[in-house]
């Protein structure tokens, strides 16, 4: 018989690890190529792992919560027996679930219902804090794979239910986190992804020696235009037009005249990438943030870069990112104006070398020249920042760069047809 090792897989260029969040099979369970067969988490999404091969599953080397290395060897598959096949195969099943059981840090809790229905860490700890017994965890209906309740299903009937802690906080956030009371001090314990995005800004400041440099551009052309076609925009294509994938169309053209802002550090080596790939910083239903990435996005108008932008925002804020989504970024933009933030400073997302914030649009009198007259005028006014690496960027190429994204978005034309 042919045994398969499963590895942990590559997800993106900064994932070293991954946390194990549960098994979609167990020792002794029949599963196909290509089948998944464990949810894991890293510091950017939730994301599947698939079998290699159809067969049966003979080890699982891993348990809930354990972090693994990329490249590491999860589990085990005979790609040839079945799991009848011998007595004896039927007793190293057996052997190798209980070894699991007793390993497990989720061991002292129920984790199956009669019906034999999965119940993540996440959604028992949940329910514990809760004060929902897991017989009634069995009466909700879960979106998840196989029936099985996600945290959206067990927050939505907490809420129908109007008990419990969380119906009574404010819907902008899922999920509160673990929190305790010391002292007179309220001390709220990190999640997962924020303790990993945590971990992802101090390697960056550690990396990276930031600057940030800031522009101010004139964008009324382009608020103008937006205002005047935004209608036609959704009625003709049944996508919303909004400023984003003007912004990543002005990145572009500058990335264009500037690639050596498009490029990564390998030790004393500049990567430059020849793929122009755009990552939108986007928060996700719990309040963290999370990096989409519109790939090619040089290959794409301005409709394929709205409808790109429009998907995977939708997909962000409905917790449905996949690997693939998130991962290959080369530069980064960071919408700081969506808070009504005039500018920001933010963080560079490795391995990148440059990140941009584009703050809030706000109409202001401002002197402008009109036939050779100085004027004051109402202009609908932002400001863009960029911080930058400075081991590879100097000031003279960032702030460049800069100021090109602030002669686009002025140069915005606008009489573009839609």
């Amino acid at each position: 018989m042919a045994t398969v090792e499963v590895k942990l897989p590559k997800m993106g260029e900064s994932i070293s690890e991954a946390t194990v969040l549960n098994w979609l099979k167990q020792v002794g369970d029949a599963v196909e190529k290509d089948e998944p067969i464990l949810e894991v988490a890293t510091d950017k999404v939730d994301s599947e792992v698939a079998s290699p091969e159809s067969g049966v599953i003979t080890e699982l080397l891993f348990s809930e919560n354990d972090v693994v290395k990329v490249g590491t060897v999860i589990a085990k598959i005979d790609s040839e027996g079945s799991a009848q096949n011998t007595s004896e195969k039927t007793e190293k099943v057996e052997e190798s679930n209980d070894k699991l059981v007793d390993n497990s840090t989720t061991s002292n809790s129920k984790r199956f219902d009669d019906a034999g229905r999965f119940y993540s860490p996440l959604v028992r700890s949940m329910a514990e804090k809760e004060g929902i017994a897991f017989d009634e965890l069995s009466t909700i209906e879960g979106s998840g794979q196989n029936g099985r309740v996600l945290k959206n299903d067990l927050v939505k009937h907490i809420e129908s239910s109007g008990n419990g802690f969380l119906s009574k906080v404010s819907h902008k956030s899922e999920f509160v986190p673990k929190s305790s009371y010391e002292g007179g001090q309220q001390i709220i314990e990190m999640d997962r992804m924020r303790s990993m995005i945590a971990d992802h800004m101090v390697h960056s400041k550690h990396t990276s020696p930031h600057v940030t440099a800031y522009v101010e551009a004139d964008v009324t052309k382009i608020v103008k235009w937006r205002e005047k076609n935004k209608v036609a925009f959704q009625e003709k294509y049944g996508e919303k037009i909004t400023y984003t994938p003007i912004f990543v169309e002005a990145v572009v053209k500058a990335i264009q005249e500037f690639p050596l802002i498009n490029v990564s550090v390998d030790g004393n080596k500049i990567i430059v990438k020849n793929d122009i790939n755009i990552g939108l910083a986007a928060a996700l239903p719990s309040g963290n943030l999370i990096v989409p990435v519109i790939h090619h996005a040089d290959q794409k108008n301005l409709l394929g870069l709205a409808k790109e932008t429009n998907y995977l925002v939708q997909k962000a804020r409905s917790n449905k990112l996949k690997v693939d989504d998130i991962q290959g970024s080369t530069f980064t933009i960071s919408n700081v104006g969506t808070f009504r933030n005039l500018m920001g400073t933010p963080i560079i997302n490795q391995p990148e070398v440059a990140i941009l914030a584009t703050g809030s649009i706000n109409k202001r009198a401002v002197v402008i020249e009109r036939d050779g007259e100085d004027v004051i005028a109402i202009r609908s006014m932002m400001y863009l920042s960029l911080s930058f690496d400075h081991r590879v960027v100097d000031g003279n190429l960032g702030g460049s760069f800069l100021a090109r994204i602030g002669d686009f978005l002025e140069d915005f034309d606008s009489s573009r047809v839609v």
